[in-house]
């Protein structure tokens, strides 16, 4: 198991007689991008601003690189780069100007500090943009200029809230972009409802619905899960769909032409060889069998339509 970068167990944030997030626990390893996904409203950004340690939890308990977040949060901060949904930009100054400021609310010892903006510049390609005034950039640059605040002191983790919300195509590609490439020096949260972007982007997502968190898995793994229960089969002498509903383990059929079936099954890991079996045996002439790969929309929507059971703490971590 990689080594734990975040560990964040049983988070509750109240306002008053209202729960934003209840019972959320969560994990980030080290060299994973995590995408955190859900319905505006869902309570991604107020999770994120506890693990940011802009907003105390309720309940719960934070570590960042084994450091106690709520115990002892300047050593754990040290450890974060945070990019709020909106960023926090200072128009009137240059950007150089803004990223000293930054180095220095970071830490950063004077004499470091050129070095450390020269980088996050480069790294977020903003050196050809250093002198000009943050007002005067697109809403694209200015939100490297928050990128590159938030590495600016180099931490283990990145946490960006939103980083593409209100950009054009061609900016939320670059931002893409840049995510993928801070993801090889950094482990990194972000949160979106694009799930696009999370399936582009993600090694795993947590989907979060009505406060309480509902998935936490490798992408990679819950495509496989779910290929597995589900199955297309050409048949050239295809019997009445109640006949194919009627088969062991078969939870519903869909024709998807004149000849190739949807098949939702059980999941059991002999049922693609019972079903060719069947299929042979009954003389439907079988010509194609495949797993159905599905995608995020799919999954997405299943969780967060009505009322669903939480995840359990620390499945699939």
């Amino acid at each position: 198991m990689a080594e734990l970068l975040i560990e964040a167990q049983n988070l509750t944030r109240c306002y008053g007689a209202r729960t934003a997030i209840e019972d959320v626990s969560l994990t980030l390893g080290r060299g994973e991008i995590l995408g955190f996904l859900g319905l505006n409203g869902a309570g991604k950004s107020t999770t994120l601003r506890i693990l940011s340690g802009a907003l105390a939890p309720s309940t719960g308990r934070i570590t960042i690189a084994g450091v106690d977040l709520l115990n002892a949060p300047r050593e754990a901060k040290r450890k974060l780069g945070f990019l709020p949904e909106h960023p926090p930009l200072y128009p009137e100054l240059t950007v150089a100007e803004y990223l000293h400021f930054c180095a220095r609310i970071h830490g950063i010892p004077g004499k470091q500090v050129p070095a450390a903006v020269a980088l996050a510049q480069e790294q977020t390609q903003l050196t050809d943009m250093s002198r000009r005034l943050i007002r005067n950039l697109s809403k694209g640059y200015q939100q490297r200029v928050g990128l590159a605040q938030a590495i600016l002191h180099e931490p283990e983790v990145l946490l960006l809230d939103e980083p593409t919300v209100g950009l054009d195509p061609a900016q939320i590609q670059s931002i893409r972009d840049l995510i993928r490439t801070l993801g090889t020096r950094h482990s990194v949260i972000f949160s979106s409802h694009l799930l696009a972007e999370v399936e582009s982007l993600s090694t795993r997502v947590v989907i979060i619905h009505e406060g309480r968190l509902v998935l936490s898995q490798e992408l990679a793994t819950l495509d496989a899960a779910r290929a597995c229960r589900v199955h297309r089969i050409g048949l050239r002498r295809p019997p009445a769909l109640r006949i194919l509903e009627g088969l062991e383990g078969v939870s519903g059929v869909s024709a998807q032409s004149d000849d190739m079936f949807r098949i939702e099954h059980t999941g059991e890991s002999g049922f693609p060889e019972y079903l060719l079996r069947e299929a042979v045996r009954r003389e439907w002439a079988p010509f194609a069998l495949s797993p159905e790969r599905a995608n995020l929309e799919e999954i997405f929507l299943s969780l967060t339509r009505g009322n669903v059971a939480p995840a359990t703490p620390g499945v699939a971590a």
